[in-house]
């Protein structure tokens, strides 16, 4: 009986821990669902703000946030290329190693950006644009280089794929449409007893069949015609 109970115990601790594991597992999902959905909120508000500055500003407070809303898109354009990608083509991890180096230097140049936007010596700002810029171009030309070739890569599987597939329809296509006619076999002879009704439902001016005398094909020739130029047979001697 006391066996029973600890079994019985033991169960129940058992539940109550898996319980508290699932319940545990379900809040963090929840919770990285929230922040999920607070940092994409966040983000999408910030890309509007910049996006109005860089058609409302003018001068330099206007190139910084057309600087900024590049950078953003493009750094965020191939992580999610290469997120996307990675999942089919593993060769594409070493590119996110190299990506996460590059995403170091874009998130110093977002942040400094950021802290140019609110700078209130102006003629400072524009002495540093042509450097800032420079650095946003480098940076979103290797961004968009990784970019693409993931993209290239993924388009060329597709294409290889594609080849593959067609070249095996072709195959399948041409075994489809290769056939031998084949002769209609020639029926077998009629027994003898069907051949009999068959010769009798024939009726009159069928050939006669084996049983009976065959009809000569021309009629024996009777006497022969005479004609006048021709010499009278004589009547043999008698002595």
């Amino acid at each position: 009986m006391e066996a029973v109970i600890a079994v019985v115990a033991l169960l129940f601790v058992l539940m109550i821990a898996l319980g508290a594991y699932v319940t545990v597992k379900a809040v963090g999902a929840a919770k990285r669902g929230v922040d999920r959905g607070i940092t994409q909120a966040r983000r999408t508000v910030e890309e509007h703000t910049l996006r109005a500055k860089s058609l409302v500003q003018p001068g330099s407070a206007g190139e910084v946030a057309r600087l900024r809303l590049s950078l953003r898109t493009s750094m965020r354009a191939t992580q999610d290329a290469l997120d996307a990608g990675v999942a089919e083509d593993e060769s594409l991890k070493e590119s996110l190693d190299l990506f996460a180096r590059l995403s170091a230097h874009g998130h110093e140049l977002d942040a400094e950006l950021r802290r140019l936007e609110t700078e209130p010596d102006r003629a400072t700002l524009a002495e540093r644009l042509p450097g800032l810029r420079e650095r946003t171009e480098r940076i979103t030309q290797a961004a968009d280089s990784l970019r693409w070739a993931a993209r290239d890569r993924a388009r060329r599987f597709a294409d290889d794929d594609l080849d593959s597939l067609s070249a095996q329809i072709d195959v399948e296509a041409g075994a489809l449409r290769h056939w031998t006619r084949t002769e209609p076999a020639s029926p077998p002879p009629p027994w003898p007893e069907a051949q009999a009704a068959t010769d009798a439902s024939a009726g009159p001016g069928r050939p006669a069949s084996a049983g009976e005398p065959a009809r000569p094909a021309i009629d024996q020739a009777g006497p022969r015609p005479t004609y006048p130029w021709q010499k009278k047979a004589r009547p043999e001697s008698t002595t």
